[in-house]
């Protein structure tokens, strides 16, 4: 019997961004419905299973979004990444991950964050890569200026989380600067390789 083994998009040492498959759901939504995760998604921690599934086969063949898990070196699931709202004509798209708790605080987020953004930029060829996020999330807001992106405004009480209004950070970097800051290039050569 051959086992199927999910094709890498990418690698940065040893964290890898593979294509979400259906058997990854239940991995997704134990992150789905994590408190401690979705508060910082700016969404309830709550999701039916079958929902979620439903959601993963109406958008299987979407074009306006890119969902990718992120691997650790022997392939287990440590994360999620989404490219969302890609929008073709303007070139932009929305960037969200989350690391599931056991791989926090171990470089997981930065190294995705960057696969991610050489993906946006050198496969689907967006301009402008954004992100909202919590303003009070200090550590977050650091691995985001770190890998290039910068603030583009403050969203005053934009998400209701927990019993109370939220601001939120609106980050972006641009396909020009990302080139700039890997040392330029051809868009069509990525720097991380699968």
């Amino acid at each position: 019997m051959t086992t199927f083994t999910p094709r890498t998009i990418a690698a940065d040492g040893p964290v890898k961004l593979r294509p979400l498959e259906r058997e990854d759901l239940m991995f997704v939504h134990q992150l789905n419905n994590n408190d401690s995760i979705m508060r910082y998604w700016f969404e309830e921690a709550y999701e039916s299973f079958a929902e979620l599934a439903q959601l993963y086969e109406r958008n299987i063949h979407n074009q306006t979004e890119r969902r990718f898990i992120i691997a650790n070196s022997e392939g287990a699931p440590a994360g999620l990444v989404e490219l969302v709202e890609i929008n073709h004509l303007h070139r932009r798209c929305e960037f969200q991950i989350a690391i599931h708790p056991a791989f926090q605080g171990q470089g997981y987020a930065p190294r995705a964050t960057r696969i991610a953004m050489d993906y946006a930029f050198s496969v689907l060829n967006i301009h402008k890569l954004y992100l909202h996020v919590d303003k009070d999330n200090a550590r977050a807001v650091r691995i985001y200026e770190r890998c290039g992106f910068q603030p583009e405004g403050i969203l005053k009480d934009e998400f209701f989380v927990n019993g109370k209004y939220r601001d939120a950070v609106r980050m972006c970097l641009f396909q020009p600067a990302y080139l700039a800051r890997r040392g330029g290039g051809d868009i069509s050569d990525p720097v991380l390789k699968a």
